[in-house]
């Protein structure tokens, strides 16, 4: 048993059986206490932690590529990292002989077995790994590229970090319409339509028609990701939320005062205001009627699609209304 296990196990709280029923509630407040447990033993901190968690579970729901995992924690370690590339036995649990072969696994829990699907055991390799990078901001930077090799999933995953240090929970996942439902608007299910200005293509979002200078609210909480023209949607915004999804606002007549690339903004936040710019260079509007376009797009680690936005956007009015009630 190493000094890690040692110290893990006297902080971990029993987890109920795996496979039984848990509410999202129950299952943050489990990875919750890993986090801060595994804080407490590298010095890593437990929002880095968090934010490699959150990337790695949403990338393993959107891939068929991956197992599904078996507890609460959602970091994947490739066999052959785990036990070490040179290791004759890719399914080794010897912590010893994991070692030997430079492997990550690690026995996180004490009962002498490095398990890739024990969650003490994946969260403790995870944080030994970054440790030997250092507990500063920019080693562990580079201690996740050396991982990742993609500057898409470093960029995401620092993105969370911001999210997570500020709020200090990780069930950062409501959402709000991005129109007030106050004002005049309409929309049906736009997506995949044809479009033919700039050649033919499909309509990657829903429209949301409005008077010119309705107010368009963030959907999320999230990352500021993009701002600035696009001669396709004009004046656009794009927010990144903990989910590996980027929102995309386009055709607006402006932005709210202040915003920059890299700010957080939370569910309902001002970003601008319904327009028509877009089709031509920059400044260039009227050539359609006001609508915001709003996009959906995710990312699963290897690449980013669009997806129907409009089932979410339903879902968000509802809720809204229900609100008013």
């Amino acid at each position: 048993m190493t000094l890690f296990s040692v110290c893990f196990l006297c902080f971990i709280q029993p987890h109920s059986v795996l496979g039984s029923e848990k509410s999202t509630e129950e299952i943050n407040q489990e990875r919750m206490i890993l986090f801060k447990n595994a804080e407490t033993i590298t010095q890593i901190p437990w929002y880095v932690l968090a934010s490699v968690d959150q990337y790695e579970r949403n990338v393993r729901r959107t891939r068929n590529d991956i197992p599904k995992a078996k507890g609460v924690i959602g970091i994947y370690i490739r066999p052959e990292l785990w036990a070490g590339i040179q290791n004759p036995n890719q399914s080794d649990t010897n912590p010893a002989s994991i070692a030997l072969f430079g492997g990550l696994g690690i026995d996180g829990n004490g009962d002498g077995r490095a398990d890739p699907t024990n969650d003490e055991d994946v969260l403790l390799s995870f944080a030994d790994y970054l440790l030997s990078y250092g507990t500063d901001f920019e080693n562990i930077k580079i201690g996740l590229w050396d991982y990742y090799q993609r500057d898409k999933s470093i960029g995401l995953i620092t993105g969370h970090m911001k999210l997570f240090k500020k709020y200090g929970r990780l069930d950062l996942d409501q959402h709000a319409f991005p129109v007030p439902i106050r004002f005049n608007y309409s929309y049906k299910n736009t997506w995949g339509d044809a479009r033919g200005w700039g050649g033919r293509r499909i309509h990657e979002g829903t429209d949301i028609f409005a008077n010119y200078g309705v107010p368009v609210r963030s959907t999320c909480y999230g990352i500021i990701e993009m701002k600035g023209w696009n001669m396709f949607g004009g004046w656009r915004l794009g927010i990144r939320d903990s989910t590996n999804t980027y929102h995309y606002f386009a055709h607006l007549n402006g932005f709210a005062d202040g915003l920059e690339v890299g700010q957080i903004v939370e569910p309902g936040q001002l970003i601008g205001s319904v327009g028509s710019s877009g089709y031509g260079p920059p400044g260039t509007s009227g050539k359609f009627p006001p609508h915001l376009h709003y996009g959906m797009y995710k990312d699963n680690g290897r690449t980013e699609w669009s997806y129907d936005p409009f089932p979410q956007l339903k879902v968000w009015e509802r809720a809204e209304y229900r609100k008013r009630k």
